[in-house]
């Protein structure tokens, strides 16, 4: 039987682990899928394409054209009936709660991907290998398993799969209802949020400027996103949209546009 210590010592070990896991998966999920596949603000070379590809699928399963696609469309519907996850229309509570529910609806609505992301069709790696969800979790738990033994493994995929979900549910449902909103939308800019999801965070500062790939617009905010782009763009693995941030036409800040 283990003692306390030890006990003690496997779980925050296990916690640690997973942290680390879901921060990565995180910095994959906004710098790859986000600022990059679906906004168009950055390209990635080859190499970095495989790598962000390969991480997402081993920690996340997630299949790259279905969250391009609901992302897509919550950009062209926010807020309205059709977003597929607006706390404006079903309560931030709920899409805290139900946010993966309402993911898994709008990505396996075909339709739906043929029109958001009809630019990212299946490719052969895709039908043999990232397309098969449950394999790269299995593969990326395996892993885990591997290197800290199947008890740490174990608690550590628990807790970075919670962490995870919890943490994109919060971008949908409190960054579209507690906040700051420096420009006219109804996103909002929280700095906590941006740290425990590699700058999602600031969503209101991203609706204003969607293909812009820095998503702090202030000296005093902290995108930790950026501060993973910046050094890949120094050894030529991605390539900036745009240097500076590019504010949508109707994005002016609120201050300016009561002004105007």
């Amino acid at each position: 039987m283990l003692s306390f210590a030890a006990v003690m010592r496997t779980l925050v070990i296990a916690l640690l682990v997973g942290i680390s896991v879901t921060t990565l998966a995180n910095i994959c999920t906004t710098v790859y899928l986000h600022r990059g596949l679906s906004h168009r603000a950055v390209q990635f070379s080859r190499p970095a394409h495989a790598a962000f590809k390969t991480l997402l699928w081993l920690s996340t399963g997630i299949k790259v054209r279905e969250w391009v696609a609901v992302h897509r469309k919550h950009h062209a519907c926010t807020d309205t009936p059709d977003d597929p996850h607006s706390p404006a229309i079903s309560g931030w509570l709920t899409v805290q709660v139900k946010n993966l529910t309402m993911y898994r609806r709008a990505a396996h609505d075909e339709d739906n991907i043929r029109k958001y992301a009809k630019d990212l069709a299946p490719t052969a790696w895709d039908r043999w290998v990232f397309d098969r969800s449950w394999l790269g979790l299995l593969i990326g738990t395996a892993i885990l398993c591997l290197v800290f033994g199947w008890q740490i493994g174990l608690l550590a995929a628990v807790i970075h799969v919670n962490y995870y979900l919890a943490g994109s549910a919060a971008v949908n449902a409190i960054g579209h209802h507690f906040g700051r909103r420096p420009y006219n939308n109804s996103a909002t800019n929280l700095q906590w949020l941006a740290f425990v999801t590699a700058g999602e965070g600031f969503h209101n500062n991203h609706h204003a400027a969607p293909t812009s790939a820095r998503f702090a617009h202030r000296w005093y905010q902290i995108d930790p996103g950026w501060f993973v782009l910046r050094p890949l763009t120094w050894l030529r693995l991605a390539k900036l949209r745009f240097d500076n941030i590019v504010l949508a036409p109707d994005q002016l800040p609120d201050r300016l546009a009561e002004a105007g």
